[in-house]
């Protein structure tokens, strides 16, 4: 190729190390790369007085314009959050490659306070998170919530501010700023399942039957092919099966954590009402040979079986 690869990113602290990593690896497989900021409806959202639109996807507020430029040619390839793509890619884009996942669970941000049992009784929690908001509750029903926007460093700013006395934010962002000394407590997946994805990066490209330029995609394709890694695309297939199974929405209090333990996969999965009063909970484990798709249906399944759904439309209310 003698065009650079054009890398879409948001212009986030977080997404442009996510994009220079990919990039990173790119040229040290002897790539030539460059990265394209695009700004998108959920960096606007950031900024104060900013109203979603009508009918706006929540879960696509993060990726609609580097979409778009995907698809028109202005850009060959994207890095996303996994956890900000909808459960169901559109056909003309395909998830070439899933890097190794960081850590996928919630970290707890409080300098007072390291630990969410030592906070005091009605102490104020910054998130704008339905999931993390339900399983706080189902942890501590004291708690009261703040909304806090914006990035990792808006959000600790704001944190230090007075804004509200912790945060709940996703480990794997804390560690890759270096911010990971504000990571005072890290929550296992049976106390606050992570989102679907949570950790992981997706690198989104046009697929074979969507081509602007058939030769170059292919070998695009090729070269992102490198960095997928197979047991990472496994795990979070598997959770966003279950995810969508039972809506795909982002704004469902919903908890999918699947992992490779002792030559099987085990799986945390939890659905949780909105004021934390019920949850419903699995913990379980699969041979390695089973499908994704068909361990992410069997857990949905299951977790229908125990009402999950009722509590989820309850969320929708």
């Amino acid at each position: 190729m003698t065009q650079p690869i054009r890398i879409g990113s948001r212009g986030s602290q977080l997404a442009l190390w996510q994009a220079n990593h990919v990039l990173d690896a790119l040229r040290a497989a002897g790539h030539d790369a460059e990265i394209e900021v695009i700004r998108t409806t959920g960096d606007r959202m950031q900024q104060p007085g900013f109203v979603l639109p009508p009918g706006a996807d929540g879960k696509g507020i993060f990726i609609k314009e580097i979409e778009e430029a995907l698809a028109e040619g202005r850009i060959d390839m994207a890095v996303h959050s996994l956890k900000d793509l909808p459960t169901r890619i559109e056909p003309r884009f395909t998830l070439a490659a899933i890097p190794r996942r960081a850590d996928a669970r919630d970290a707890w941000v409080c300098e007072p306070y390291w630990a969410l049992h030592t906070l005091p009784l009605h102490g104020r929690v910054g998130t704008t998170s339905p999931r993390r908001k339900a399983q706080l509750l189902a942890l501590r029903p004291d708690i009261e919530f703040v909304e806090v926007r914006g990035n990792i460093d808006t959000r600790l700013k704001k944190l230090a501010g007075g804004a509200c006395d912790a945060l709940v934010l996703a480990a794997a962002g804390l560690d890759r700023l270096g911010r990971t000394e504000w990571a005072h407590q890290r929550f296992s997946p049976d106390e606050m399942c992570p989102a679907p994805g949570q950790g992981a990066l997706a690198i989104e490209t046009r697929s074979a039957s969507h081509p602007i330029d058939a030769a170059r995609d292919h070998s695009i394709r090729q070269a992102v092919a490198t960095l997928d890694h197979l047991e990472t695309r496994f795990c979070v297939e598997a959770e966003r099966v279950v995810l969508d199974a039972l809506g795909g929405g982002c704004s469902l209090p919903v908890g999918a954590h699947c992992v490779p333990e002792y030559e099987r996969w085990r799986i945390f999965a939890q659905v949780v009402a909105p004021d934390g009063d019920t949850m419903i909970q699995i913990d379980t484990e699969f041979p390695l040979s089973t499908d994704a798709e068909a361990l992410g249906r069997a857990v949905a399944d299951d977790l229908k079986s125990r009402g999950a759904l009722d509590l989820l439309s309850t969320s929708a209310i």
